[in-house]
């Protein structure tokens, strides 16, 4: 890649979309295509892709948000944390909004609270050293894709005796989610588009299960326009091909310029040293997952806020009007949310997924794309 230009090249295109058009007149039967990262969301909406797909491919949402997928328990308890004495709370800059129980890191911090942004965990280990008469934590949120910096992080503190610095581990595997999809029967999925930033830790291997197990074509993509259309193409292809049919999908790599089929195995064994498999996890929408998260190592305990400060372990249902979880796991579109663009807005939102900038509800706010047709049907099942 020379300029990021080429993939967003309109004639390039419209060569994509001709031939999606012509292979999609071959399928048999619709399909539906999970785009799991909601970087991939917001791309497929701020380019308006969904509306020119033809109508026998559908494109629904997954659960790649990480900050979306968080439970209001786990928020809850990072604002304990932050209000604890002699603390200073550092978290990424969208975590800030995101709404607790009764109240949000923005909001603690507002009331007092030494609540921080980072741009890395590393910024968090440097105010630890800046302030060693404070307890510098930092809310470690993301799947594969961020998880290995902060085990590079939480590394790097103990090499330098770093002692008044801990991490609120939240960090979150991409596996688990994808398989209580698959196995809950409740969304149809005929095929994934792959997260591209999580396949550059954990490659293209990690997905493998879903075509050996389920017969499920996966084409893991980059985030540019070009790269989605591209990964429809891989997919559609299967489907016309008969190789879907045959019991033969597989993993299509179209981000190789990244994603290799084994990933990056450096991160992934300091990952496996700083991490240890929690035995269960709450995720948003998705309920308890075994195996699914990741908290601190016992070699690595020290460095552990759950285990320094006794994290309480509020376990919060999300509110009653907020359908964030059902998005999440592509059971309706944001649109068919009751608050939707009316008490849920970015600027009060109640839902993660209108406050990430990976969430499927900020995309489509912000994106306004709704066809007209769709809007009429949604204010009609409202009166």
């Amino acid at each position: 890649m020379k300029y990021v230009d080429e993939f967003r090249d309109p004639a390039a295109a419209k060569k994509l979309l001709a031939r999606i058009e012509r292979e999609a007149t071959k399928l048999e039967k619709p399909i539906a295509l999970m785009e799991v990262c909601g970087g991939h969301t917001h791309t497929i909406y701020r380019y308006g892709l969904e509306n020119l797909l033809p109508e026998n491919i559908e494109l629904i949402h997954g659960p790649g948000c990480p900050v979306c997928v968080i439970p209001m328990g786990r928020v809850d308890d990072a604002i304990w944390l932050a209000q604890q004495e002699d603390v200073i709370f550092t978290t990424f800059g969208d975590m800030m909004r995101v709404p607790g129980s009764e109240t949000s890191l923005m909001q603690a911090r507002a009331r007092g609270a030494d609540v921080r942004f980072v741009y890395s965990p590393l910024d968090a280990l440097k105010i630890a050293t800046d302030n060693p008469d404070k307890q510098v934590v930092f809310f470690a949120v993301g799947f594969e894709t961020t998880a290995p910096s902060t085990a590079v992080t939480v590394e790097a503190a103990r090499r330098q005796g770093v002692e008044n610095f801990s991490v609120f581990s939240n960090h979150v595997l991409i596996e688990p989610p994808l398989r209580a999809i698959v196995n809950g029967g409740e969304t149809k999925v005929d095929g994934f588009i792959g997260p591209g930033h999580v396949a550059t830790t954990t490659g293209t291997d990690a997905f493998e299960f879903l075509p050996r197990e389920f017969n499920l074509p996966v084409a893991v993509t980059g985030f540019e326009p070009l790269d989605v259309l591209q990964a429809v193409v891989m997919l559609l292809d299967q489907f016309v091909s008969g190789d879907v049919a045959a019991g033969k999908s597989r993993v299509d790599n179209q981000y190789a310029r990244v994603v290799r089929s084994s990933g990056n195995t450096t991160a992934q064994k300091l990952m496996d040293r700083v991490f240890s498999l929690r035995d269960t996890f709450e995720w948003r929408g998705l309920g308890w997952i075994e195996n699914s998260g990741l908290g601190i190592s016992e070699e690595y305990a020290a460095f552990d806020a759950e285990r320094r400060f006794q994290v309480p372990g509020r376990r919060i249902p999300d509110p009653v009007t907020c359908e964030c979880g059902s998005v999440l796991t592509g059971h309706i579109k944001p649109w068919q949310c009751a608050v939707f663009g009316t008490a849920c807005t970015p600027a009060t939102p109640i839902g993660t997924c209108m406050v990430s900038p990976e969430g499927a509800c900020a995309a489509y706010y912000n994106f306004g794309r709704i066809d007209r047709k769709v809007t009429e049907n949604l204010a009609k099942s409202r009166h």
